[in-house]
């Protein structure tokens, strides 16, 4: 498994992890990648993973709808 969570990929890759694992949990996260091009201390280019978590949690519920399984959401207000 690729652990380089600072390339584009898994930066990429994290983003995901994160929205998926607080969204399981009933809340929204906004994450964002940021380019950081290159950093002359790592040799190479860097990508930043940001969102709007408050020392590591989250800081809005999510809404109804938006906490029931993707494969279900589509079937509410379905008459």
């Amino acid at each position: 498994m690729d652990h380089d969570f600072c390339n584009v990929d898994g930066a990429r890759r994290l983003k995901q992890r994160i929205e998926e694992y607080w969204r399981e949990r009933g809340y929204n996260v906004d994450v964002k990648l940021i380019e950081a091009g290159f950093v002359a201390a790592m040799r190479s280019a860097r990508t930043d993973v940001r969102s709007d978590m408050v020392n590591g949690f989250p800081t809005k519920r999510a809404e109804a709808e938006e906490r029931l399984r993707p494969s279900i959401r589509g079937l509410v207000g379905v008459a």
